[in-house]
């Protein structure tokens, strides 16, 4: 009778730590998203992807057109890397924000409380969602203001604003480990704002592989960017019938980059929390 008498409340144990656990997480995430609207956070991040839609597209579309892209346009051809910056951009904030909270000292605050370790970067991770969805719905209506339209059927759409929600969690992953481990909001925001704009640039996101030197050309191909536009590209196609067809081998790369952003991500978030607690 008394093994039977504890089963049921172990359970009801589990079940309320669970119901806690989940209410925490919520809490976090509401304190996080309600500030961002009202400190301007969320009109940020719809402005952001206009504003590197029309810096790129007005200088670049001429020129890119008559050099040749083979594509129908050059809106369509660069639509993907408006779509990365976006993702790229929300991913300096997650930094940001989980330094600010490291070296502010809220994080120890919640290691003193009793909730689990991890749900305060599972709180981060929602509110850069929230975020993150934002800023693509912006890219999708900036891009389709200069001409960009889904050209692959409803399946492929769906499969290009999918893609680019898993680059954004996983850039977001990736930043927030890096902001809880430098604990430094000016640092963490200066080691991110280089790289996204160097692989940018040296990606097909801008313009074709064969535009760029032939010393530079392999690595403008293979590099993480170029794959995750090429991929893009693919699956939001073109009018001409010109976009590369969806295929694994075309999908692989960019799908085994995200995988791997998320894993070394998760691993060191993990580490980084768990070891305070």
């Amino acid at each position: 009778m008394t093994a039977v008498a504890a089963a049921p409340n172990g359970w009801l144990t589990d079940a309320r730590a669970t119901q806690s656990t989940l209410a925490q997480w919520w809490v976090l995430t509401v304190r996080l998203i309600v500030p961002s609207v009202q400190t301007g956070e969320i009109a940020t991040a719809i402005l952001a992807p206009i504003t590197f839609t029309v810096s790129f597209y007005i200088p670049l579309n001429r020129v890119m057109t008559f050099a040749g892209l083979g594509f129908s346009s050059y809106a369509q051809f660069m639509a993907p890397i408006v779509f990365l910056q976006a993702a790229a951009f929300t991913a300096v904030s997650a930094a940001f924000r989980a330094a600010t909270d490291a070296v502010s000292g809220l994080d120890r605050r919640f290691d003193s409380m009793p909730m689990h370790p991890l749900v305060p970067a599972a709180a981060r991770l929602s509110s850069n969602v929230f975020r993150l969805l934002i800023g693509i719905a912006s890219a999708v209506a900036s891009t389709y203001w200069i001409g960009f339209r889904f050209h692959g059927g409803a399946a492929h759409s769906l499969g290009m604003l999918a893609l680019s929600l898993l680059i954004g969690i996983a850039f977001c992953l990736g930043a927030d480990a890096i902001g809880t481990w430098t604990r430094s909001p000016e640092a963490t925001t200066q080691m991110l704002v280089l790289p996204p704009l160097i692989l940018g640039m040296l990606s097909t996101g801008l313009a074709p592989a064969h535009q760029f030197p032939h010393w530079v050309q392999l690595f403008v191909r293979n590099q993480p960017v170029s794959q995750f536009a090429e991929g893009l590209r693919a699956l939001g196609g073109d009018s001409l019938g010109k976009a590369h067809p969806v295929t694994w081998s075309l999908m692989t790369p960019p799908l085994l980059w995200i995988a791997a952003i998320i894993a070394v991500s998760c691993y060191f978030i993990a580490r980084q929390n768990l070891k305070r607690s």
